[in-house]
């Protein structure tokens, strides 16, 4: 009897575990594909205002999507102590990430920008080292060194070997230099990776989606206010961003579309893949997305990456599988030291809820760890005596 209970209860498990897995697999599948259409939907609206405008009103956009998120914890009263204090740092690199992520796109063709923001993994990985001491072995191990050096050269030849005649020469306020975007692109990934790294220190403990929602909030603020101070009209003259009035009710809806697939139901999405699969799984799979920007932009511009694009392409994103292996590997490592069933622990992880471990928000496990190389395992716990037990949670 017991075993017959046993058996049904393992059955249950299994069935819930896989229609978790085809969950987490449809939300990555979403993740990918919408995140390979952003660069995309920028490249478009190049054509018709200038960055600030083009970032200024995407995130407003989407903070507006993601605003009932904050206006709910806050009527249920349990908006987390100190979570706008520690979304500020976060947020000022993800604006400045996202406006050399989107000059980018002003300045060299879309796929060769998408590739040189793979450099991000590098950047995560050399800032990991500097700012959290339990990260330092990843740094000591071949199999990293070898990743960074690949990711270096294939992004410095998908640059190198690109077609100059894809390079964005028209764009409102582009400089028509190659040579910048690919700038803006590498600048795209050391921004963003500091924004990941930020995330990692400030917001451990807060809800996933509550903490990107306050975020976006800031972002969009900034955003909004460099979009006034700094955009133009052809003339030179400010322009307020009030380009979007030339859009159709068509361009509209695009720009919409744009903010909340990228801005707001991508980022969903992306929670809801890590905690399904898990943070190695997720990352691996989302190294595919320059590849897929390379398809669409033959698809939509008529633009082909030439074959040594390709074959540099290919060397980066080994690269980054092999640094982010490096990283798995190791982490597993220490777990299993400590004596944490990995398999058991990673079997159907919580998704975003008061068991989350902090935030996934880059190319690596930006997952919070204590001193000794383990991970909190105390949900909720405030980072200072100032913030005590302040829930965490929505």
């Amino acid at each position: 009897m017991g075993a017959q209970t046993a058996n049904k209860a393992g059955t249950g498990v299994s069935g819930l575990g896989g229609r978790s897995a085809l969950l987490g697999l449809a939300m990555l599948t979403f993740t990918l594909l919408g995140w390979s259409s952003v660069p995309l939907f920028v490249t478009h609206f190049s054509q018709a205002m200038n960055v600030w405008t083009q970032n200024g009103w995407r995130y407003l956009l989407g903070a507006m999507v993601w605003a009932p998120v904050l206006m709910w914890a806050w009527w249920r009263g349990t908006t987390p102590g100190g979570l706008w204090r520690a979304s500020l740092m976060p947020a000022v690199f993800n604006a400045l990430g996202q406006a050399a992520f989107t000059w980018s796109f002003y300045n060299v063709d879309t796929a060769t920008a998408a590739f040189g923001l793979r450099t991000q993994i590098v950047f995560l990985a050399v800032g990991a080292y500097l700012l959290f001491p339990s990260e330092r072995a990843l740094l000591r191990t071949v199999g990293a060194w070898a990743g960074i050096v690949l990711v270096v050269v294939g992004v410095v030849g998908t640059m190198l070997l690109r077609d100059s005649s894809h390079d964005v020469a028209k764009s409102v306020g582009g400089t028509g230099n190659p040579l910048l975007g690919m700038g803006a692109a590498v600048a795209a990934g050391l921004l963003f990776a500091s924004y990941g790294l930020s995330v990692r220190r400030n917001m451990h403990g807060f809800h996933p989606v509550t903490a990107f929602a306050a975020i976006s909030q800031i972002t969009a603020a900034i955003s909004v206010v460099l979009m006034l101070v700094l955009s133009r009209d052809s003339s030179k003259l400010l322009d307020y961003g009030m380009a979007v009035r030339a859009l159709s009710v068509g361009g509209w809806g695009m720009l919409f579309l744009s903010a909340v697939i990228g801005i707001t139901l991508g980022h969903a999405a992306y929670f809801v893949s890590i905690a399904r699969l898990g943070v190695s799984t997720t990352s691996g799979v989302l190294q595919l997305q320059p590849f897929c920007v390379a398809i669409a932009q033959f698809a939509v511009f008529n633009k082909v990456m030439t074959g040594g694009q390709w074959a540099a392409g290919t060397v980066a994103v080994i690269g980054a599988l092999v640094l982010l292996y490096a990283q798995w590997r190791l982490t597993r490592t220490s777990r299993a030291a400590v004596g944490v069933d990995v398999l058991e622990d990673q079997a159907m992880p919580p998704i975003a809820g008061d068991e989350s471990e902090g935030i996934e928000v880059a190319e690596m496990d930006a997952m919070p760890v204590e001193s000794d190389g383990q991970r909190n395992h105390s949900s909720g716990a405030g980072r200072d005596a100032g913030e005590g037990n302040s829930p965490r949670q929505m």
